[in-house]
């Protein structure tokens, strides 16, 4: 597969545009499809994310399985390229994992020979001349973000004596302490039980918010997109998977898990989404709507009314 950077291509009508900015898009993939063979995972898709002064924006991706989430999770996280179009990143294109992209996996990802403190300064160590960090700089760094991951007290443990939760908590961490600009995330509390993966949704959430982080969340939990996202990218069934809807969460912020429910909107919320993953999806794989553009992909609100997601 080749990037497709032979030749310029047009701006895209974002499918997701934030306030208007002299500064590129944070992250933008135009026109990017995805083939393997024969085989087209991902077509036509072009999202913009603006990287706001005062904020992050969470962006979630839902879809049945086998549509491509994960493909355009590893785009932009330069684990894959696109047969046709572009990811861009700041206005540059992806060419490979850069420190800028931190990922969390599904799978908890520590390294079993090394303690929590050892696999959280690993990232730093490797990158130490890049961060220019003295060890002492390191070590402190380490310890404030485990202690913010809430896994103080734990430092000098292997990874075969924590939770789960904790295992994934020293994932976070890892990623973290390298201060990212963009969070990439791929069902990271998807192993974990209802309390645990609670509990880590208002970690992250809080997180996100405090250091103004640009996330990416592949999920296959509506509540859980409801409580985390600011949109939620609807995908349709593969192959040639598509972005059919921009849902934009207009639920007020700060959300939790407590209160989430209780929000107006909510309900109407939640079974828009979940009525797209039971019908919509499979119907709009076969026939888009002669109107549908895939540089102007159109955008739901919560108060009911349809706009375009720009």
């Amino acid at each position: 597969m080749s990037e497709g950077h032979a030749k310029p291509l047009p701006a895209a009508s974002p499918a997701l545009q934030g306030p208007a900015s002299v500064q590129p898009p944070i992250v933008e993939f135009r026109h990017a499809t995805v083939r393997f063979g024969t085989f087209t995972a991902v077509s036509d898709i072009n999202i913009a994310i603006e990287d706001l002064p005062n904020s992050g924006e969470f962006v979630t991706i839902i879809g049945p399985s086998g549509c491509g989430k994960s493909t355009l999770l590893n785009l932009l996280a330069g684990l894959l390229f696109p047969t046709e179009g572009q990811v861009l990143v700041r206005g540059e294109p992806v060419t490979g994992p850069g420190r800028d992209r931190g990922m969390i996996f599904q799978q908890y990802s520590s390294f079993p020979h090394l303690t929590v403190l050892k696999n959280v300064l690993f990232g730093l160590r490797i990158n130490s001349r890049e961060l220019n960090l003295t060890p002492k700089q390191q070590h402190e760094r380490a310890m404030e973000m485990i202690e913010q991951v809430g896994l103080a007290g734990h430092e000098h443990k292997y990874p075969h004596r924590l939770s789960g939760g904790q295992q994934q908590r020293v994932a976070i961490a890892r990623t973290l302490v390298l201060e990212p600009r963009i969070l990439l995330m791929d069902e990271p509390f998807s192993a974990l039980d209802a309390l645990t993966r609670g509990t880590l949704q208002e970690e992250v959430n809080r997180i996100v918010a405090e250091t103004k982080l640009t996330a990416f969340m592949i999920t296959h939990d509506v509540d859980e997109a409801i409580l985390l996202a600011d949109r939620i990218l609807l995908m349709t069934n593969g192959p040639q998977a598509k972005i059919a809807e921009v849902v934009v969460n207009t639920l007020p912020r700060p959300r939790t898990r407590h209160d989430v429910h209780h929000l107006p909107g909510y309900y109407d919320l939640r079974n828009h989404i979940i009525d797209f993953l039971v019908d919509r999806s499979k119907r709009l794989a076969r026939t888009m709507p002669p109107e549908w553009n895939p540089r102007r992909v159109p955008g739901r609100f919560t108060n009911g009314l349809t706009h375009s997601a720009r």
